[in-house]
């Protein structure tokens, strides 16, 4: 089991940057799960954003995300980081971070761990 929680989104401008992080309970955690995060903006389904396995040596990200995006891990501190930068207002959603014991997935149904989320805002 995994108990994870977002924190750093917020209003920003377009071009601006915000780090999002995803705090992870369990001793276990750089050894036993692959990490994602996802976004979702109203009325649309949830999307991936960005992956990293469990040792950070690999990662993939979505289209919209390449060359702004930079997801990474800090195991001893049981936290996965999410850099964006050159936000965009379409950027605008709430950002979630996803674990994965069995193997990094750009599919939100292989998630079983969720946190609650954090909204961030691009205003143009």
């Amino acid at each position: 089991q995994v108990q994870l929680v977002e924190s750093g989104g917020g209003l920003v401008q377009a071009g601006g940057s915000l780090r999002l992080s995803c705090a992870a309970s369990g001793r276990t955690f750089s050894s036993s799960y692959d990490m994602g995060w996802f976004r979702q903006a109203p009325g649309k389904e949830r999307e991936f954003v960005a992956t990293i396995n469990r040792s950070g040596g690999s990662t993939s990200y979505a289209d919209s995300a390449k060359g702004r995006f930079t997801i990474s891990r800090d195991n001893a501190k049981n936290t996965v980081y999410l850099q964006m930068n050159s936000l965009k207002p379409e950027d605008t959603a709430v950002y979630y971070c996803a674990a994965r014991p069995l193997g990094w997935s750009t599919n939100r149904y292989d998630y079983g761990y969720w946190g609650q989320g954090t909204q961030v805002t691009v205003s143009s």
